[in-house]
């Protein structure tokens, strides 16, 4: 009866150990890209489910650098990395031609976050001319790479978008992938079906574009999810498990 009660316990302080340990990994001006008070408040109030200052701190964003929100949605993560690489960086935020001619708000929110942030460039040319500017210390994508496998999108899309990716950052530099985790097997039709992807076809993919594998980050995963229904069922919006990879380009 001991050791019952005994292994969840030590598993239950691992758990709080290790989140611990993520809390004291943010350095203070990631903390404080969240505290900025151009924020909207729905922005903030995403925050608790999003972790931004995490996963930005395992994407290893500081201030100075050149970084490029791919497929920048909203704009929520855009406007936390104005303020984290400060008035001496840059950010690119590029929204897909074929995002904006199926929902015009693409175009709207891209062109109101460039008019707020005096750091933040843009372009929205389609996936398949992708063209990031060059020098770049980091490409950050969440929620969006399983949208290169899209069935109404050309084939070879998503090793388009890989190789302009590696072109465009520094020897050395991050490309951070976060996605909705698919069902094992699930093959590239979860992407049109269910908004997700099987994180070893990310891998794959990605490796062969020349990255090396540099880890991955637990911070929102979560087991409880059955893989199986479509990021946007109400049953599971906002709880999906979700892998964050990074990979770098080799010096």
């Amino acid at each position: 009866m001991a050791r019952r009660i005994l292994v969840p316990l030590l598993s239950a302080l691992m758990v709080t150990a290790a989140g611990a340990a993520l809390a004291q990994a943010v350095p203070a001006h990631l903390t404080a890209a969240l505290a900025h008070t151009a924020r909207p408040a729905a922005d903030v109030g995403r925050d608790a489910a999003r972790q931004p200052a995490e996963l930005l701190a395992f994407a290893e964003v500081k201030p100075g650098q050149k970084v490029a929100d791919f497929i920048m949605g909203g704009g929520y993560f855009t406007r936390i990395l104005s303020a984290a690489v400060g008035p001496k960086g840059q950010v690119h935020a590029y929204q897909p031609d074929e995002f904006i001619k199926y929902q015009a708000s693409y175009g709207e929110n891209q062109t109101k976050v460039v008019a707020d942030y005096k750091n933040v460039t843009s372009s929205r040319e389609s996936l398949a001319a992708l063209d990031l500017p060059d020098g770049l210390d980091l490409v950050f994508t969440v929620q969006n790479y399983h949208d290169l496998h899209l069935s109404n999108f050309p084939k070879g899309v998503a090793q388009t978008v890989n190789a302009e990716v590696f072109k465009s950052l520094k020897p050395g530099g991050l490309y951070v992938i976060v996605d909705h985790v698919a069902a094992p097997g699930s093959g590239l039709e979860a992407a049109t079906k269910v908004h997700r992807i099987e994180p070893s076809i990310v891998r794959q993919e990605v490796e062969a574009a020349g990255f090396r594998f540099e880890g991955e980050s637990p911070l929102l995963r979560d087991s409880a999810d059955p893989h199986t229904a479509s990021v946007f069922d109400p049953s599971i919006r906002g709880k999906t498990d979700q892998f964050a990879m990074k990979f770098r380009k080799p010096r």
